[in-house]
This record gives structure tokens, sequence and C-alpha cells, in this order.
């Protein structure tokens, strides 16, 4: 059993990896390159039947991709979960739309369709999904939701690499959906995102806007340096590193699903017997998470306690995580523009004021997830003696 501290998250790179990233720097191509068409591919093989990918520089250049190229904009407003990262909610706002936000399910951490039913009006044009710690929305019946009201589904899919509902992989049930490959999630390539869609045009259309707008790409081209520019566009490429990386990633993802699950499996158990905390957990049947981390919530005499309990897990040599640390109606740009949000969105204010966020990735060693599960067992009864 390893006795060094457990970090929280820590990127799981393997000699494969960086014998992916040496081949290309050895090589003369660092971007318009085959790696980022390759990964493409095989991101798309990965996620299942349908699945057109576009390599992009983060999941919040997806984000903002999605809403630029479904043509969301001022006027317009989205549904936006209140419990999520403010880059949800800032690719609103880039495209000039407005969020309309909406509480979490306990249970989940994630909007249900009925409460996207109560927030959808006459000038909804988006709903905005994201599978809070890698549990996946009811995706079927907000999709049934947004449609009725004419609206497009973009699904935030940081979290949720793995993630199932009824075996379609979350990204494939709304008009796009944006995956995030940051350092510490399932996969990474040391920075990047990926733009998800079953519309062959619209990833088409991504794809000339992710590279300032031009009409054509350096194979298609009939002289080297000719192009046009169609449209306006920004700069949202992935390099050819990232690119090799991720594909190396991608390639072991099933190793990678399947150790998260095991330490989460282990972690879960050794809370089981705990008063006044419950875990974060997806709903069942048709629901396969994707076990990003465990997600604690502190009930009752603990609620108030999230940062004292904590700090003495962390001082028993495991890291801890907050996801995330407000309702985005409560930060500061958001409060100020929109008012104060009050006690509007009472889940995501006891998600975001009361749960601990728990290390399960493929980084840990083997016997750290009873590590991990001690620690919080010793913490929480210390709290309650």
């Amino acid at each position: 059993m390893s006795a060094a501290p457990i970090p929280f998250a820590r990127p799981w790179v393997t000699d494969e990896d960086r014998a992916a990233v040496d081949r290309v720097l050895r090589g003369h191509i660092l971007t318009h390159g085959p790696e980022c068409t390759g990964f493409e591919d095989d991101f798309a093989a990965f996620l299942g039947p349908g699945a057109h990918c576009v390599s992009v520089s983060s999941c919040m250049a997806a984000l903002h991709l999605a809403y630029l190229c479904l043509g969301v904009g001022p006027g317009d407003e989205v549904v936006v979960p209140a419990q999520t990262h403010v880059a949800t909610a800032h690719a609103v706002e880039l495209v000039g739309a407005t969020p309309v936000f909406v509480d979490a399910d306990p249970a989940t951490g994630n909007v249900t369709a009925e409460a996207v039913a109560a927030a959808v009006g006459p000038r909804t044009r988006a709903v905005s999904v994201v599978h809070y710690l890698g549990i996946p929305c009811d995706m079927p019946g907000i999709v049934e939701v947004a449609r009725g009201a004419g609206a497009y589904v973009v699904e935030d899919c940081a979290l949720s690499i793995g993630a199932r509902w009824d075996g379609v992989h979350t990204g494939l049930f709304g008009d796009v959906g944006c995956f995030s490959f940051y350092p510490v999630k399932h996969l990474t390539s040391g920075e990047g995102g990926m733009f998800v869609c079953r519309d062959p045009d619209l990833a088409a259309r991504a794809a000339r806007v992710r590279g300032f707008g031009i009409d054509r790409t350096h194979t298609e081209r009939s002289a080297p340096g000719v192009y046009d520019v169609t449209m306006l566009g920004l700069n949202y490429r992935m390099s050819e590193l990232q690119a090799a990386l991720g594909r190396s990633q991608v390639a072991r993802a099933g190793q990678v699903l399947a150790r998260r699950a095991e330490n989460s499996s282990v972690v879960a158990n050794a809370l089981s017997d705990l008063d006044h905390v419950r875990l974060i957990d997806a709903a069942g049947g048709a629901a396969a998470q994707s076990h990003y981390c465990a997600g604690l919530v502190l009930e009752g005499p603990l609620a108030s306690r999230r940062d004292a309990v904590a700090a003495r897990i962390n001082a028993l040599g495991v890291g801890t995580s907050v996801y995330y640390p407000h309702p985005v109606p409560r930060l500061t740009w958001y409060r100020e523009r929109y008012g104060d949000a009050g006690d509007r969105f009472p889940v995501a204010t006891e998600l975001s004021d009361s749960s601990i966020s728990l290390p399960v990735g493929p980084h840990l060693e083997p016997g750290d997830a009873e590590r991990v599960g001690a620690a919080v067992c010793t913490a929480v009864r210390e709290a309650l003696a």
C-alpha cells in the first residue's frame, strides 16, 4: 500500500503516450496534419455509430462553436444548469444569448426533463445539459422537451467520457456534444476538446469556423498557400502534439474506465455505513456513468462543516476537490449581471457548499482506494464525535 499522499487527480501518462508525442516532434508537421484527423476518427469510433468529430483547442471552444454554428445569438435564451463549470454559461454569453438557469436533481446533480420544461419559453433557442460528475442526464426525456419547444440541445460532456444512456454515449443525443481533454479528465491531450455531432454538414461547418473560416484545408488546395475565406472564423485548432497524445490515450479508454469503476466501487462500499452523508450517483436503469470522481454530500450536522472535513481528509493524505465551488448564478460576474440568485437554486447551493469530490482516477495505486475510504470515514466520524 502506498504511503505517499494521494492527489485528487493526476494525468495518467505512459511510455506509449510519450512515444506518440515524440514521433510527432521527430517529424515536420506540428499542426494541420494527420494526427488530428486520426484522433477525430479514433474518438468517433470510441463514441459509436453516427459520430462526426472535430478536434478543437478546448471544451470551451467546442461549446462556443456549438452556439455559433447553430445560429444561437442575441435575443435568444438558453436553458443552462446552475450547477456546472462557468464555461457552460460563458459559451452562451459569448454569442449574445441569455442563460436561463435551472436547479439540479439532488440524487444525480443533473437537470431533469421536468426542470427544463418549466424553464423553456417563447425565446428558448437551445437547452444546455451537463452530465454532472460523469452521470448521464435523462437525455431522451430532455430531448423530447427541447424538440417540443423547437430548441436545439447542446451536451456538455466535459466529465462524461464513457457515460452512456441505454447504451448510447453522451454527446450523441443532442445536436452537439462537447468533450474535454484537460489534464485531469478521463483522457487527456494536455489541453483540448472535441466537437461532436451526427450531422456531417454541421461538423464541416464547425471545422471551417475552427480554422478562421478558410474554405479548404492544406490537402484540398490546388496550390500551396492559396485559399479563400467564406465565413467569420476563429482559431480553435488542436495541435498535432495534442492529438497524438489524445490518440494514444483513447486507445486504452477501456482500461481507464474500468479502473475508475473499480476504485469508485471500493470507495462507495467503504462509505456505505456512514451517517449524514450521501454519494451522488447514477439513477440506475439505463444510466451508466463514467466515474469521474466520488461526489460526497455532507448532510445534517455536517452540512456546514465541509471545509473542515475536507481539510481533515487532506491531512490524512488524501486529496479532494469541489465540483463546483459556486452555482454559476452566484459567481460575481453573473450575480452582478442578473441579480442575486438568493435561494432560487437550493440543490445547486447544497452541492457547492456541502460536497467533497474524492479521487477515483486511474492514477490510484493498489490499496489507494481503500485509503481514500478510510480517510473519509475517519474525518466524518471525528466531525460527528
